[in-house]
């Protein structure tokens, strides 16, 4: 019978187990500093997204309650409206009106001021223009109060203008 012979490869030859230690702790030094740089990151990532969303609910959160409360307001100028109509015939309405007003200014609804005015088209919608001895673009009738809203026009107040 034939012996069996060791194989053994050049590379296992001539390298020393030192060396072979000494490669792995520096390529695993090489590995954790790596993993650490992909764990920095991602934590910056993880908090820039976080920042990110927390901007984001602050513009866009009051936004929506703005939407939601002027269209209920919007809602309820129409009944305002016919509280002013009923006001000048009953005082009890007058009262309830004077209420609904209070109650809309804390909600920081303002009246737009028209009459004797000059017209702006911001603020006043011209429904008319009438023939008077004063300027031109005065106010002279509001036909419907307009509205403003944390001082954006809820809606604009319909008048009549000197020509």
């Amino acid at each position: 019978m034939t012996k069996k012979k060791k194989l053994t490869y050049i590379s296992e030859e001539s390298e020393e187990p030192k060396n072979k230690i000494k490669e792995f702790k520096i390529k695993l030094k090489e590995c954790q500093k790596e993993k650490e740089e992909y764990l920095t990151q991602a934590q910056r990532a993880r908090a820039d997204l976080i920042n990110y969303r927390k901007r984001q609910e602050e513009k866009i959160i009051p936004g929506i309650v703005a939407i939601g409360q002027a269209s209920i307001i919007d809602k309820i100028l129409p009944v305002l409206d016919s509280l002013e109509a009923g006001a000048e015939k009953n005082e009890d309405v007058k009262k309830i009106k004077e209420q609904m007003i209070n109650a809309l200014k804390e909600c920081n609804i303002e009246e737009i001021k028209a009459i004797n005015e000059e017209f702006n088209p911001e603020f006043h919608e011209a429904v008319e223009q009438v023939k008077s001895k004063e300027k031109s673009g005065i106010i002279v009738q509001e036909i419907q109060k307009g509205y403003l809203l944390n001082k954006k026009v809820l809606r604009p107040s319909k008048v009549k203008v000197t020509k």
